[in-house]
């Protein structure tokens, strides 16, 4: 059931086996494995049903270094269902969703040349938890590879050699997270979920080793506590480590944080503008419909452009995914901009020259202006522009190979682990009373470098498959152009590691030095890579709440043993 705990008495202290804090992604996953487990179970969600009053959301807000901003309280959704709500992309019969793909190989191994990376198990292990949540996430079959879904009339890019590669994404429902999932958490009789309901700290016994009960506050000033055997913390990267954080009373740093690794290690995925490819022969773009967003065998899929795991390897790079969307021929066109230069006020403020250069510009591709004045004249509406939320351009626009003439191209990028890039209490404090959480954050030399060293592999393997030129944006100073600094994709900040010096949870997601606290988000992701955070996500919660189901099963027998 759904329960408002502004209504709860005071100082109430509830009792339960699992208390669940946050009711994203993660923290649904949980609570329904473990609830078919016959276990008792508590969940704490900071907001409702609704989107967050200005109130809720300002606890999201986040102090922020100088200008490198990745986080914002808009991408912290304090709501049920929580960044589900947010899940914008297009889908089928008008649903929405949003991008799944599985980490890569190289994701999980330790690379020299990346510092700190290297995850306590291979991509093989965690397989089996990927296909358990596919089903969650109501796609498809748990295969990546153009291999699958490709067609004779969607074929792939014919690369050669095996530097680049297709990988396809997937697509996961928002419905079924704020509407199916609720439903069926709040009919279950073994989960009582409590809207409204603040987790601000993790009291714990004498020596920090145990946590004894979770204090609980409301906007309206109610405060109660839970106790349970087990704690999970689902609630975000942010907001895991900032819980971590304040609950110091034991040890001043935090708990869990004997060696000042809670916080740091804080990375997302910036998205960057790639450039165009300038296809060799227009018939491509009647070729390339794998890359489009299409339903294809009752399952939503796209195609993208990513390095192979040997090209990792072998050229010592960072991840990065290329999304390709076709663009109309006159987009760049240096004739409409020089055209468009000579009309503006300024349009002879550089002299004789500048004119002359403008108009050679016109000369030369006189093609385009003819093409746009027809277009005006005959109102030919202009041909439809997909992004990341909107596709279907290969079954919409006709006569593509006329109305197409480059691809632009989107990059997403893996950001090194940097113990210097940290989440830490900063010096304001919420609505709530609690300390302000503040980002450190900064994008290294070695994180654009890699873009730059990924995207001279492409302008090779572009022009050796015959595809066209390939030509990557870059700005004034050299460096790839930066479309946003974060995708909402927080990860790192409570990283897995067995060494507790190295990470803040072990393989099984316990935080280390703590007998009953386990955190299931993308804030235990050693690396990032360039997959969306959220189908690795729910695999390691599924993979937890197995785990959890083990360790409880063993307490019950144990306790009947000794009876």
């Amino acid at each position: 059931m759904l329960i408002d705990a502004r209504l709860l008495p005071t100082n109430v202290t509830i009792e339960t086996d699992v208390c669940i804090i946050g009711s994203g992604p993660a923290g649904i996953t949980l609570a329904r494995e473990l609830a078919q487990a016959g276990i008792d179970i508590c969940m704490l969600e900071s907001g409702s049903e609704e989107m967050p009053d200005e109130a809720t959301k300002s606890l999201g807000n986040v102090e922020i270094d100088e200008s490198f901003l990745q986080v914002t309280s808009d991408n912290r959704n304090r709501k049920f269902g929580g960044n589900a709500s947010y899940w914008g992309i297009n889908l089928h019969q008008g649903r929405m969703g949003l991008r799944i793909v599985p980490l890569e190989e190289t994701d999980f191994e330790q690379r020299d040349w990346v510092p700190y990376s290297g995850w306590p198990f291979n991509r093989d292990h965690l397989v089996p938890y990927y296909q358990r949540a596919q089903q969650v996430f109501g796609a498809g079959v748990f295969d990546y590879t153009a291999d699958f879904w490709e067609s004779e009339d969607a074929p792939r890019l014919p690369f050669k050699g095996d530097r680049v590669t297709t990988r396809m994404f997937q697509f996961g429902y928002l419905d079924l997270f704020t509407r199916t999932y609720r439903d069926e958490i709040a009919q279950a009789q073994n989960i009582t979920t409590y809207l409204h309901a603040n987790a601000v700290e993790l009291e714990t016994n004498d020596d920090g080793t145990t946590v004894t009960r979770v204090q609980c506050a409301c906007l309206n000033g109610k405060r109660f506590w839970v106790s349970a055997r087990i704690v999970l913390l689902a609630a975000g990267a942010i907001e895991n480590t900032h819980l971590l954080l304040l609950s110091n009373r034991v040890n001043p740093d935090g708990l869990g944080n004997h060696y000042d690794v809670t916080g740091r290690f804080f990375m997302d995925h910036p998205l960057v503008a790639g450039g165009f490819i300038y296809p060799s022969n227009p018939a491509i773009f009647n070729q390339t419909a794998l890359y489009d967003k299409r339903y294809v065998r009752g399952t939503e899929i796209m195609g993208s452009l990513v390095l192979t795991n040997e090209a990792v390897r072998r050229e010592r790079l960072l991840n990065l995914v290329s999304w390709i969307f076709p663009r109309a021929k006159r987009l760049n066109s240096p004739a409409i901009s020089s055209l468009k230069a000579l009309a503006s006020p300024r349009g002879y403020s550089h002299g004789v020259s500048g004119v002359l250069g403008h108009l050679g510009n016109v000369v030369k591709n006189v093609g385009d202006v003819v093409d746009a004045v027809v277009d005006k004249v005959t109102n030919t509406p202009p041909p439809f522009f997909p992004n990341l939320a909107t596709g279907g351009w290969s079954q919409c626009q006709p006569n593509r190979e006329k109305a197409y003439g480059m691809f632009e191209v989107l990059h997403m990028t893996e950001q090194v682990p940097n113990p210097n890039n940290r989440l830490v209490l900063g010096s304001g404090t919420d609505l709530l009373g609690r300390r302000a959480i503040k980002l450190i954050s900064r994008w290294s030399e070695a994180d654009r470098n890699s873009i730059k060293q990924a995207q001279a592999v492409l302008v090779e393997e572009i022009a050796r498959a015959g595809i066209g030129k390939y030509v990557p944006a870059r700005t004034p100073d050299g460096d790839p152009v930066v479309v946003t600094l974060g995708s909402s994709h927080h990860m790192g900040s409570t990283r897995m590691h067995d060494n507790p010096k190295h990470g803040v949870v072990d393989a099984h997601c316990q935080v280390h030095g703590v007998t009953n606290v386990f955190i299931a988000s993308s804030s235990v992701f050693p690396t990032g890579g360039y997959a969306n955070t959220t189908l690795t996500t729910v695999a390691l919660a599924l993979r937890l709440a197995d785990h959890i189901k083990r360790r409880l099963s063993n307490q019950v027998e144990l306790a009947k043993s000794l009876a």
